[in-house]
């Protein structure tokens, strides 16, 4: 029996760069590409490139690179880009409105299709074309709107209560972006963003990149 690879996480969130970068590349016109080509772009190591292609078998040959169009099928399929994500917002303060109003427009398979705010009447009410709707209502309108996963930016005493309620769900994951460390079972993914610690790490390393 063939042992399933395990990826890294780190490698995961590299995935949907590279496919970026590979959709720009075939518009280019570009048949091919060297890892170096592909670092350049994307200002990523050529080591972490290959070492992150390894995982997913033989993607190019030595000495030609990689063909520009089989690694578009592949991480089209890999990445189930034919498929439509419905996303939950929760939480429609100042990142929430920014959410609603870019609603992942460079992502044709991802939509915001419904959210939930504290404020909003218990009709809802439209904002940037998406209903929201008071909190109250996230079990009916989860599952009304058919949502798949969620991204939180509610208040941080709000944010582990909302968890739990999207784990009764069954929810098939979280982005989180509240700085509350949440917990959810192990049959949920949850990827947690904390702006203020990016930004703290970020001072760091300007303030030591002469040391």
């Amino acid at each position: 029996m063939k042992q399933e690879v395990k990826i890294p996480q780190a490698t995961t969130k590299r995935l949907p760069l590279y496919y970026r970068f590979i959709q720009n590349f075939a518009q280019e016109g570009m048949e091919r590409i060297s890892s170096k080509e592909l670092s350049e772009a994307m200002k990523i190591d050529s080591a972490t490139i290959r070492r992150d292609f390894s995982y997913f078998g033989a993607l190019g040959k030595k000495g030609y690179g990689y063909d520009v169009q089989h690694l578009l099928t592949f991480f089209s399929q890999t990445l189930d880009q034919h498929e439509t994500t419905k996303v939950a917002l929760i939480g429609v303060g100042n990142l929430g409105n920014a959410f609603l109003k870019y609603n992942f427009q460079k992502n044709h398979n991802t939509h915001i299709v419904v959210a939930f705010d504290s404020k909003a009447p218990k009709e809802g009410k439209m904002i940037s074309n998406i209903p929201v709707y008071h909190p109250d209502l996230l079990e009916e309108k989860y599952a009304e709107y058919g949502a798949d996963l969620a991204i939180l930016t509610v208040s941080s005493r709000s944010a582990q209560k909302m968890a739990d309620r999207l784990a009764a769900m069954d929810a098939k994951g979280i982005l989180n972006f509240t700085p509350e460390r949440i917990t959810v079972p192990d049959s949920m993914k949850l990827l947690t963003i904390d702006l203020s610690v990016e930004l703290q790490a970020l001072i760091y390393l300007i303030r030591n990149s002469d040391k």
